[in-house]
């Protein structure tokens, strides 16, 4: 018997129109794969989610990203609903969206990232946070929403005081010079490494969605022990998060150093971009299964995690970092 996949797609964020182009592709997939799909596009209204989410499908596929699809709500309203669904759970979605706190759970398995702090939008708009290079970034953002660079010399604030609509708090975070690597995680483990290749200042929503003109290297050609390291650091994230399914881990290489001492862990995102040529589905692409049976797979381990103290990472160290 075929079963029944609801499709989640839009929701509220920032990302939402990313989450309505690229859930077509999964659509075609699915049916590809075999299964009868519900499109649901999501918004705040909970009673329509629930009318569209009756009669039960057996599984979800949930293609939301940012706020509210890929930070653990739209994980417990599933939870509370007892209907199983892809990626990552209620806790791992949590503090990955969460950027400071995922450099922390980084941190407590050895895996290094750049200096940074969290600071006030004040603090930033007066310039006393941090010497230039550094980069400014919402706390709680995916998709590099809201992240700009700034550089030796510039001569423009660091925040547009007006157009800043995340909140009160800023992560400020050292600028790692290099190359942009990132890498994918299926089932704990690491898939490949990309190097991406951008044509602005760096690989920023324009970059990801609208320039053409962004390069994708797979593999990355680096040194081994950089590449290993990249492999190494992201199923260590993927598995002190207690991430699920398939997520994608991003770096910085500061090429200029020795081997795997340039390399530093920027943000591991739950809900990657899903299309055959997105980032991280490339990479499992690039390894011989093919993205109908990526997206098959990952609703045939769709599932519900418990509790959110189930879904805890148990290491003393990642529950050290949680508190911390």
């Amino acid at each position: 018997m075929r079963k029944n996949i609801a499709l989640l797609v839009g929701g509220w964020s920032a990302e939402r129109e990313v989450s309505l182009m690229k859930g077509r592709a999964v659509e075609a997939a699915l049916k590809e794969g075999g299964y009868n799909v519900k499109w649901v596009e999501v918004t705040r209204d909970l009673n329509k989610l629930l009318k569209d989410l009756t009669p039960r499908p057996d599984a979800i596929f949930n293609n939301l990203h940012g706020r509210g699809g890929e930070d653990g709500i739209i994980q417990g309203l599933l939870e509370i609903l007892e209907i199983p669904y892809s990626h990552s759970g209620v806790a791992a979605s949590a503090i990955g969206m969460n950027k400071p706190l995922a450099k922390r759970m980084a941190a407590s398995v050895g895996v290094p990232s750049a200096e940074g702090k969290v600071a006030s939008k004040d603090e930033v708009l007066a310039g006393k946070v941090m010497k230039a290079p550094y980069v400014v970034k919402p706390p709680c953002e995916g998709s590099s929403v809201g992240v700009r660079i700034i550089l030796d010399n510039d001569n423009h604030p660091a925040l547009d005081a007006e157009t800043w609509t995340f909140g009160d708090e800023v992560l400020v975070e050292r600028y790692i010079p290099g190359k942009e690597l990132t890498v994918a995680v299926l089932d704990g483990k690491a898939q490949a490494v990309t190097e991406i290749i951008s044509h602005t200042r760096f690989f920023d929503y324009e970059a990801k969605y609208k320039d053409a003109r962004t390069e994708l290297v797979l593999p990355a050609q680096i040194p081994d022990a950089v590449y290993k390291a990249a492999l190494d650091y992201a199923e260590r994230v993927f598995k002190v998060l207690g991430c699920a399914g398939i997520a994608r881990c991003d770096f910085r290489y500061d090429d200029s150093k020795n081997g795997p001492d340039g390399l530093y862990f920027l943000e591991i995102n739950t809900q990657p971009g899903f299309t055959a040529e997105s980032i991280g589905p490339s990479q499992v692409v690039y390894n011989g299964m093919s993205f109908v049976q990526l997206c098959s797979h990952l609703v045939e381990t769709a599932q519900c995690h418990g509790s959110v103290q189930d879904d805890l990472p148990s290491s003393n160290g990642a529950r050290q970092a949680l508190s911390a």
